[in-house]
């Protein structure tokens, strides 16, 4: 993937690993569809992607409003943009156990995490196909691996987002397609802090794992070298990571380490 002068859109751009990544492709300069729901922070990244070289469009978006996505999309691709790659960072995380936690919020979870990710992708995938090809990324998360205390509708919607984007790769491999699952372990950005708990309402805090974690600007850099090789996964984080060989090669100690963790 050559980044110089291509029209990316990045949903989640104003803050954390999406308002990262949009700096890092900045010196590119290409343009740079920026979307998030929080209106203001996204103003102020775009001023930011702007003053770095690179042009920008933004988009207020709510992830969790399919409606207001597909038409987004149609205004984009009405002003004759040729979009090149849609990397996904929009997203929410959950504090709360299985038990504990009502349907209602594994629902909005999975609305955001899972059906807004797929509506955007579907609503591009068509203009890609016609243009042929395109990058396609997602972050996922270490739990979009394996099961996690504390975060089952979190890893189901990550879980899902693998299944479908696999699938997408398969089907479109020789549409020139190519998808990249972005793996994050420990980064410092505000996930944990606007997690959901059992209540609906927001956890509050930096999970002490997540603030020891690197920072968003190097995992951008980590997923600026994976795109750039159209790797189909591409880890992010630090010694964490450890844990996929230790699950890969070892399975039965892997369940006995997760089993010892302490939600948080």
């Amino acid at each position: 993937m050559d980044f110089a002068g291509k029209t990316i859109w990045i949903t989640g751009a104003a803050s954390g690993m999406g308002r990262a990544l949009a700096l890092a492709l900045s010196p590119y300069k290409g343009r740079l569809i920026l979307s998030d729901r929080d209106a203001a922070g996204l103003a102020a990244v775009a001023a930011e992607v702007r003053q770095a070289g690179a042009q920008t469009e933004e988009v207020a978006l709510d992830m969790a409003d399919s409606t207001a996505i597909a038409q987004s999309a149609q205004q984009i691709l009405a002003k004759g943009f040729r979009i090149d790659a849609l990397y996904h960072f929009a997203g929410i995380s959950q504090r709360s156990f299985v038990h504990e936690t009502p349907l209602e919020n594994d629902r909005r979870i999975m609305e955001v995490n899972f059906f807004g990710v797929v509506a955007l992708t579907k609503a591009l995938l068509p203009h890609m196909l016609a243009n042929g090809g395109g990058q396609l990324a997602a972050a996922s998360s270490l739990v979009g691996k394996f099961g996690f205390p504390y975060r089952s509708a979190y890893a189901a919607s990550k879980h899902a987002l693998h299944g479908f984007f696999e699938s997408l790769a398969v089907e479109n491999h020789t549409n020139n397609i190519r998808v990249s699952m972005l793996i994050g372990g420990r980064i410092q950005t505000n996930i944990s802090k606007f997690a959901i708990n059992k209540e609906g309402r927001e956890h509050g805090q930096m999970d002490p794992g997540q603030a020891n974690g690197i920072s968003a600007e190097k995992a951008a850099q980590q997923i600026l070298r994976g795109l750039k090789k159209e790797r189909a996964e591409i880890p992010v984080g630090g010694s964490e990571l450890l844990i996929l060989k230790i699950r890969r090669f070892f399975p039965a100690l892997h369940r006995r380490i997760v089993r010892k963790i302490k939600p948080m």
